[in-house]
């Protein structure tokens, strides 16, 4: 049976860890991924802060990486003036790259959320944009229940049993056989990576016409070498702290080789935002927390397995595909991309790819968004998209200034009315 409550009409809200909303109920494997557990109505805005409106959260079943039954949440708006039974549906995956539950989208985006440190809440300016042109969206917590970044396939389940939840639930009145599309960038461009490959068999009556991953999380090796010792280490720090809990290859190698000072800082970084694991471990050294030297640790036996399955392009997508990439990205090696692009390619995915010759990971996000838009509306007009490769700046494109006045306009619209969660009578 599904369990309703109400939204609470207060300044602060309680985090995911102290809300029973997120508790997971018994009886899962009784239940088909997608099945709606729990829902209540909510209040959404920009920084817990400003103007809000209505959307829907939803507890569903969903599965984790070892084929096992779990609970994952999602947040549903719904625009105003929309034929629901032919709203499209998109997916909107957040950057949450973070373990701790306060970076959560459902607990993020709520108004009376705290500001979480984490690019989560500047997200929503997205969100509002893809609403502004009449589409649902739904938004993941695509890390599960306990944060789990960077684990293989189960951030795709929880995306498309998202997507089941949401257009099968009989309130929002979304038609299950509506357009649907996924969207990503950086984290929640792996975690989008992971559902286009994981669609055609986990979740084949889905109509996913699309998806779009902006600097994707290919490789987590290679985005931990490149990110040891530098500014941006308290990422790949972020990552290793998830991992350890869905690999027990990843805890021995932890138990075994972390010096004392190691684990105390992996128990600490589970409760950091994104913004508080960078500013601390800027400029970190792995190996000065465990008894082996950096190259010697990753070739453990043991973690080059967790390296080699958590990699995407394990599959091929079964829908058209756009990659964004900068060039001189710090965080994702454009040459991790140019393979993953290849991979998709030889595997017969129709795949387009901007490869950005001025963009670096940050610049490149809201550079990204009008493209991003342009491309997902062709999908979902049910467009014919062959395989293209561009290089022309996106800092240097007209139609990306023509798209930011709509971006802007749309996030205006979003603080100034309400987007509602219910079926308009």
């Amino acid at each position: 049976m599904i369990e309703k409550s109400s939204p609470r009409r207060r300044a602060g809200i309680p985090t995911p860890d102290c809300d029973p909303f997120y508790e997971s109920p018994t009886g899962l494997d009784e239940v088909p991924p997608g099945a709606v557990l729990r829902s209540r109505a909510v209040q959404v805005s920009f920084f817990g802060r400003f103007r809000q409106g209505a959307a829907c959260q939803l507890m569903y079943r969903s599965t984790d990486s070892h084929g096992r039954p779990e609970a994952a949440v999602t947040t549903v708006v719904v625009p105003h003036g929309t034929d629901r039974a032919k709203c499209p549906l998109l997916s909107y995956q957040c950057a949450i790259d973070a373990v701790a539950a306060r970076c959560f989208p459902s607990y993020a985006l709520r108004l009376g959320a705290e500001l979480v440190g984490a690019s989560v809440q500047a997200e929503f300016l997205f969100v509002t944009a893809a609403l502004s042109r009449g589409w649902a969206v739904s938004i993941p917590d695509h890390e599960g229940l306990k944060g789990m970044w960077g684990a293989p396939y189960e951030a795709g389940f929880r995306v498309l049993d998202g997507l089941r939840a949401a257009a099968s639930y009989p309130e929002l009145g979304l038609s299950p056989d509506t357009s649907m599309a996924v969207w990503g960038y950086s984290g929640g461009g792996l975690a989008t990576g992971w559902a286009a490959e994981a669609a055609a068999t986990y979740a084949p009556e889905l109509a996913i016409v699309g998806a779009v991953m902006g600097s994707p999380v290919v490789d987590p090796e290679s985005v931990a070498r490149r990110l040891n010792a530098s500014p941006w280490a308290g990422l790949a720090a972020l990552m290793v702290a998830s991992l350890v809990h869905v690999f027990p290859e990843a805890r021995k190698v932890v138990d075994e080789h972390a010096t004392e000072a190691g684990k105390a800082l992996l128990a600490q970084i589970e409760q950091m935002s994104t913004g508080e694991a960078i500013r601390r471990f800027r400029n970190v050294d792995i190996a000065d927390y465990v008894d082996l030297s950096f190259q010697e640790l990753f070739g453990l036996p043991e973690l080059r397995h967790v390296f080699e399955v958590t990699r995407l392009g394990q599959k091929t997508p079964s829908m058209p595909v756009l990659l964004i990439q900068g060039v001189h990205d710090k965080i994702v090696d454009v040459a991790d991309v140019d393979r993953l692009v290849d991979t998709y390619t030889q595997g017969g995915a129709a795949v387009s790819y901007h490869r950005d010759p001025l963009a670096e990971h940050l610049l490149l996000y809201p550079f990204a968004v009008p493209m991003s838009l342009w491309w997902l509306a062709e999908r979902l007009a049910k467009n014919d998209r062959p395989s293209s490769r561009h290089t022309w700046p996106a800092l240097l494109d007209p139609r990306t200034y023509a798209g930011l006045p709509a971006l802007a306009a749309g996030a205006t619209h979003a603080v100034t009315s309400r987007f509602t969660s219910r079926r308009q009578h």
